[in-house]
């Protein structure tokens, strides 16, 4: 993810972080957009989950897995992590047959983009009091490898232009995971390239190293989820990274996602509904 550093004066009170959830999540169960954010940036990661927890607290559906975005290096003296989570809901989790275009909500007014990424479904359940993970102790714990898609999308259109705290705060950005073919053999894989496509037009390219992304990516989640007394569960479907870049997309526009040599993924933005 990209954005300008945004530092703040003091960290937002109580009230503000419970305001900020409220803000967010009366939101996206209208399916309305915001003009601007509801408060203060959250300066910190520890401020941005606590408004994820205070969210989470009050969405009626269950967690079925995350999504996992890297944070800028230059962002990382503020955000001090390498990457950054947010939930996947389970109404949220599209399983896309060959050939089969998944329609996948996004918020008109706000902020909605696709993301070619390799999503892993966690083979077993973790652990809860093992808390830092190496890439080969995560690499175990992988039932399926698969190509896919993430939905990115917030009421707040500006919302990845002000920094990791404020994704973070937002549910990661997150507003659906597609989950295409599974790979084979995905173990004797080194890389993976990837095309986006929106209307049939060329957006993005990109190279990912299996190792490095989606295994670091897991190996991420599996600690940051346990530190937070979420520990994976078999099941999980786990949205490791982007690709090919993040690609603004708009009700009623297709995308295509086509991973050399491991198949294709595609969606149609539809307009997110009142809950």
């Amino acid at each position: 993810m990209s954005g300008p550093v945004h530092l703040q004066s003091s960290t937002p009170s109580p009230s503000d972080v419970a305001g900020i959830a409220e803000q967010f999540t009366s939101a996206r169960l209208a399916a309305r957009s915001l003009r601007a954010y509801p408060g203060s940036v959250p300066p910190d990661l520890e401020t941005a989950y606590r408004c994820q927890d205070l969210a989470l607290a009050r969405w009626p559906d269950p967690v079925a897995g995350w999504k996992v975005a890297r944070i800028a290096q230059a962002q990382q003296g503020q955000y001090a992590e390498e990457r950054l989570i947010g939930p996947v809901f389970t109404p949220n989790v599209h399983v896309a047959a060959s050939g089969r275009t998944i329609d996948c909500p996004v918020f008109d007014g706000g902020f909605a983009a696709v993301e070619a990424e390799i999503v892993i479904c966690v083979g077993r359940d973790a652990p809860r009091d093992k808390l830092e993970w190496t890439i080969d102790e995560a690499a175990d714990f992988v039932g399926e490898l698969c190509i896919g898609i993430e939905i990115a999308s917030s009421p707040l259109a500006t919302l990845n232009e002000l920094g990791p705290g404020a994704v973070v705060a937002d549910f990661g950005n997150n507003w659906g995971v597609v989950v295409g073919m599974a790979v084979d053999d995905w173990r004797g894989l080194y890389e993976v390239t990837a095309q986006t496509f929106i209307d049939d037009e060329f957006v993005g390219r990109g190279v990912t190293s299996v190792r490095q992304g989606p295994l670091g990516a897991l190996a991420f989640t599996l600690g940051k989820a346990a530190r937070r007394g979420r520990p994976l569960l078999a099941g999980a479907v786990i949205s490791t990274g982007m690709i090919t870049g993040v690609h603004d997309i708009r009700p009623g526009q297709r995308s295509l996602c086509v991973f050399q040599g491991l198949g294709e993924v595609g969606c149609r933005a539809v307009r997110a509904t009142c809950r």
